[in-house]
């Protein structure tokens, strides 16, 4: 009798390291944009967190009372983004530091090519177990 495949366990959680990666893009990008915006303030996911929250390792608070606010995004796989700690001041108030985030863009990056290539060789050994070879 054949044994389905599980794609969870065949995967790992690397199907979630390629979201929260491009999330993470997203918001790198939307830092570098707003490089000269007065008032904007540089945001980023904390991706260790966010992976183990996407992986269930993490306790979530749980609203109790009708009041309880959650942050924006919070039901977003990975959380919100959360607002990074300025390295120098601005006369505007714009936090974003265009060579810090060009540098974690870049990293981020090369994270993430490097996990479709795993999952890529993860396929293609599926696919040969399929062929039988």
């Amino acid at each position: 009798m054949p044994v389905p495949i599980n794609f969870d366990s065949a995967l790992g959680s690397h199907e979630r390291a390629l979201y929260l990666q491009a999330r993470r893009a997203g918001v790198l990008a939307s830092n570098l944009a707003n490089a000269d915006t007065p008032g904007y303030k540089a945001r980023d996911l904390d991706f260790k967190a966010a992976l183990g929250a996407a992986r269930g390792d993490q306790v979530r608070l749980a609203a109790t009372h009708a009041g309880h606010q959650r942050p924006a995004g919070a039901d977003l796989p990975g959380g919100p983004a959360l607002y990074r700690q300025p390295t120098h001041s601005s006369l505007d108030g714009n936090t974003v530091d265009a060579q810090v985030e060009q540098a974690a863009f870049a990293q981020n990056a090369i994270r993430y090519q490097a996990t479709l290539q795993f999952l890529g060789g993860r396929f293609k050994g599926m696919l040969n177990a399929l062929k039988g070879q």
